[in-house]
């Protein structure tokens, strides 16, 4: 389900699986391959893309949820907590991470590509939507805030409520995504980004931490408190 290179400094995840559609044995692989990117040292980066020309990720895999008795896909059970988790710990990754949306990003593909850095959308084919209100579920809060952090409020709404369809061209000019390419050289250019936002990652602890700043349980932007208090008493939120 999951191919895990690396070229210099730069990791290239691939997810393998067709639709690459979400399950708990998907979930499990991909946190198999970060631990192999944390346990590397010195500078580093991870781009993450699909090897199908047409999907990215589409989201969650229904087959797998309505179906009855074991399945490959795993334990049905723990797949909401272990992909939350999942998507927590990519958003904090301690190296700079680059997704090349190669094709269609739905529900969860749209989440997993949020928790990236850096987003880079093919421009000519492909969607990212969150389909949860289509699909008549309701998006759990932790989404909700992770959508509210990444996405501009023009088009927050949009994407929650309307379940609107994003193209890369569209994504671009509001801000979902930071560039588009054609599907030729989008992997190449997400490539050169990660490589050169790798030596970001030389300390990994510093890197780490800020994100948990940005994103974590004491996130600055959650502070009760505004910006000019904690200028002035900057001693107490060292």
């Amino acid at each position: 389900m999951i191919d895990l290179t690396q070229e210099g400094d730069v990791f290239k995840l691939t997810m393998n699986e067709g639709e690459n559609r979400w399950n708990t044995k998907l979930v499990r692989e991909v946190s198999e391959a970060l631990n192999e990117v944390e346990n590397s040292a010195g500078p580093a980066a991870m781009v993450t893309t699909s090897a199908d020309p047409k999907f990215f990720s589409n989201g969650l895999d229904l087959d797998w949820v309505q179906s009855t008795g074991e399945h490959p896909g795993g334990d049905r059970k723990v797949f909401g907590g272990e992909f939350m988790t999942l998507m927590g710990r990519l958003i904090t990754l301690p190296v700079p991470t680059v997704c090349a949306i190669n094709g269609h990003a739905f529900g969860a593909g749209f989440m997993m590509a949020l928790c990236h850095d850096v987003r880079i959308m093919r421009e000519d084919r492909g969607f990212a939507c969150a389909n949860e209100m289509q699909l008549g579920m309701a998006i759990p809060r932790p989404e909700l805030a992770l959508f509210r952090h990444k996405i501009p409020m023009n088009a927050f709404y949009e994407t929650v409520q309307l379940a609107r369809r994003w193209t890369g061209p569209d994504a671009l000019s509001v801000g979902i995504v930071q560039q588009v390419a054609s599907a030729e050289n989008l992997l190449g250019l997400a490539t050169r980004r990660a490589a050169e936002l790798a030596p970001l990652a030389a300390n990994r602890e510093v890197f780490g931490n800020q994100k948990e700043a940005i994103y974590g349980e004491n996130a600055v932007i959650n502070s009760p408190f505004g910006p000019a208090h904690m200028l002035k008493h900057s001693m107490e939120f060292r």
